[in-house]
C-alpha cells in the first residue's frame, strides 16, 4: 500500500454556521454535495474535492488534540493576505529554511490551525515575517 494523498479533514463544531461561512469566506472552498448522513454538517470542496467535513455536535471536547493543524497549498499570496485582512483574520507568515515556501499560518472560529503553503516564488512583504 503507497498513500497518494491526504483525502480529507473533519472537524467537529458546535458553530456550524460560523465555521463555513469561514471556510468559503476566507478560504475560498465551495460548500457542496454531503451524503444524507442523520447528523447536521457541511462539506466544504476545494475544486472537485470534498476536503474539510464539518461534524455538527452540541460541544467540543476540550482536551487538546493531538493534530497541530493542517495544511493547504496555494498560489495567490498577496490575495490572500488581502483577504485575511478584509476578514479580519489575524496571521502570521514565515518562510521555510531551504524550501523557501511561505507559510501562512491562521485559526478558524473554533481555534482549529491551518497553514497554507505558498511557493518560493511568491513575493512576502519583510514587515510581515515572523
Amino acid at each position: 500500500m503507497a498513500l497518494a494523498w491526504l483525502d480529507h479533514v473533519n472537524i467537529r463544531t458546535a458553530n456550524l454556521a460560523a465555521m463555513t461561512r469561514f471556510y468559503a469566506e476566507v478560504l475560498g472552498l465551495a460548500p457542496g454535495p454531503r451524503p444524507p448522513f442523520s447528523f447536521g454538517g457541511a462539506w466544504l470542496y476545494c475544486r472537485d474535492k470534498a476536503v474539510v467535513h464539518l461534524v455538527l455536535t452540541s460541544k467540543v471536547a476540550s482536551l487538546d488534540a493531538s493534530i497541530d493543524h493542517f495544511a493547504f497549498r496555494a498560489t495567490g499570496l498577496a490575495e490572500f493576505v488581502n483577504r485575511l485582512k478584509a476578514h479580519n483574520v489575524p496571521y502570521r507568515i514565515s518562510i521555510v529554511p531551504q524550501l523557501e515556501l511561505r507559510q501562512v499560518r491562521i485559526a478558524d472560529p473554533d481555534g482549529n490551525r491551518i497553514e497554507i503553503a505558498f511557493p518560493p516564488d511568491e513575493a512576502v512583504d519583510p514587515a510581515a515575517l515572523l
